[in-house]
Order: C-alpha cells, then sequence, then structure tokens
C-alpha cells in the first residue's frame, strides 16, 4: 500500500510539473519569432514523452497487479524463501538460487504466464530490474493472449 501512494504522490508531482512545463513551451510559442517558436515546440515535446512514459508505467503496473491478484486467488503467488542478512538486505547466494529454480521452470513451460510472474520476481529479488520486467511483459502478453517474441 506504501508503494502506492508512493507512486500515486509522484505521478501527481509529474503531472503538475508537465503542466508547468507546457506552460512554458506555449508562452514561448505565444512569443512568435522563429527562435521562441522552435524553443516553444521543443519544450513541448519533454513533457509529452513524460505523459506517454508515465502512462505506459502506470498501465504496465496495473497489468502486473492483475496478475499478482489473479496468482493470489490461485494459491500460486512465489513464497519468499529468501535468506535475509540482519539489516534486511536478500543474500545474493539464496537469490541465485531462487533465480536458478524459477528459470528452469520457465524453460520448462514456456507458455505459462505463472512461470513468467515467478520469474520476475526472481529477477528483481536478484537485482536485475530491466530482466524482471521483460519476464513480466511476457507474462502479461501470454496471459492477455498476446503474440509473444522469441
Amino acid at each position: 500500500m506504501r508503494d502506492r501512494i508512493t507512486y500515486c504522490v509522484l505521478a501527481a508531482v509529474l503531472v503538475v510539473y508537465f503542466v508547468l512545463v507546457g506552460g512554458r513551451g506555449v508562452a514561448l510559442i505565444g512569443q512568435g519569432t522563429p527562435v521562441t517558436v522552435g524553443l516553444g515546440l521543443s519544450v513541448l515535446v519533454m513533457p509529452l514523452i513524460g505523459v506517454w512514459f508515465l502512462w505506459r508505467t502506470t498501465q504496465f503496473a496495473r497489468d502486473a497487479n492483475r496478475l499478482a491478484a489473479e496468482l493470489e486467488a490461485e494459491g500460486g503467488l512465489p513464497v519468499d524463501e529468501l535468506v535475509r542478512h540482519p539489516s534486511g538486505r536478500v543474500d545474493r547466494d539464496s537469490a541465485d538460487a531462487v533465480f536458478t529454480r524459477r528459470k528452469a521452470e520457465a524453460e520448462d513451460a514456456p507458455g505459462d504466464w505463472r512461470v513468467w510472474f515467478r520469474l520476475a520476481v526472481a529477477y528483481r529479488d536478484a537485482g536485475d530490474t530491466p530482466r524482471a520486467r521483460k519476464a513480466m511483459q511476457r507474462a502479461i502478453a501470454l496471459h492477455d493472449g498476446k503474440p509473444v517474441r522469441a
């Protein structure tokens, strides 16, 4: 729940920022000189990219949460079996062992979104966020019946 609140607050701050920057871009365009119009258009590009990125990230989080809820209802969420240091950090060897097992499951059942979801969690626990995101995207695509790249 805390993560959701943090995400919503940061998203709201970004939206305010996009509005302020967009206003500056419109003001520059309103000056009417070729230089200010060019600058105004380039300033407007940044909030547009930011809004697109925020939308895609929100959509990804919503889809991942939807899969997590479905997997939880089935009783298939991965159990936290990681060894942690006294500081709370995950032991690297423990994360690697769980990752190796999850990767083998995904190789055995490449069309099952559940194993890809669990692999994404293992990637995240191992500290590999880019691969965790790709595995989760694959789980979402498989769940929704969308084509998946090999």
